[in-house]
């Protein structure tokens, strides 16, 4: 504990490069192979709930414009995520409210959700704003509960994703319910 004062008294004395180092570990951490989950717990236990769920908000929400970019600028990107989505949920349609879920699920490949979004919606606008409220509860829930969440033992981690899982279910029933009725 006494190495965790002593980084957040370094960040304290750093001004704002702290805060936007912490952002820029964001936007690189795919390259590192970083979860969400642990830079956002990171930024709870460095900067607090309040500041480090605003930092994790800016830094997803950048991500979100990064993979716009690459998947819009680099067609081998766009295929290899096509394949992944084949793979992962074949024939599947999402709605806007599972992919909330998976959001908040840890481990699901933020470039993939990113790309159902740039399907569902027409414009850099409207994935934006879509992409803006979808970050905003892992940003919440990973920085003030992702230490408990990553505390947890085995089954408390598996009955939590247990119970992801259901909602995730219902609203996608919920959702081809409603679709079965428009057509």
């Amino acid at each position: 504990m006494e190495e965790l004062a002593e980084v957040q008294h370094l960040i304290e004395e750093s001004g704002w490069l702290g805060p936007a180092l912490f952002i820029l570990l964001h936007l690189v951490r795919p390259l590192l192979f970083l979860p969400v989950i642990l830079v956002c717990v990171a930024g709870g236990l460095l900067f607090g709930f309040i500041e480090g769920a605003i930092l994790s908000f800016i830094g997803l929400t950048l991500m979100s414009f990064v993979s716009y970019v690459l998947i819009y600028r680099f067609p081998t990107f766009k295929q290899k995520l096509s394949r992944l989505k084949d793979k992962v949920l074949p024939d599947r349609h999402l709605s806007m409210g599972q992919i909330m879920v998976l959001r908040i699920m840890p481990f699901v490949h933020f470039h993939l959700l990113s790309f159902y979004l740039m399907e569902m919606t027409d414009t850099r606008k409207e994935y934006m704003i879509y992409s803006m409220i979808g970050v905003i509860a892992p940003a919440v829930i990973y920085t003030a509960f992702g230490g408990a969440i990553h505390e947890l033992p085995w089954y408390g981690t598996a009955i939590l994703f247990i119970l992801l899982l259901l909602v995730y279910k219902v609203i996608g029933k919920m959702h081809n319910d409603k679709m079965d009725t428009i057509t």
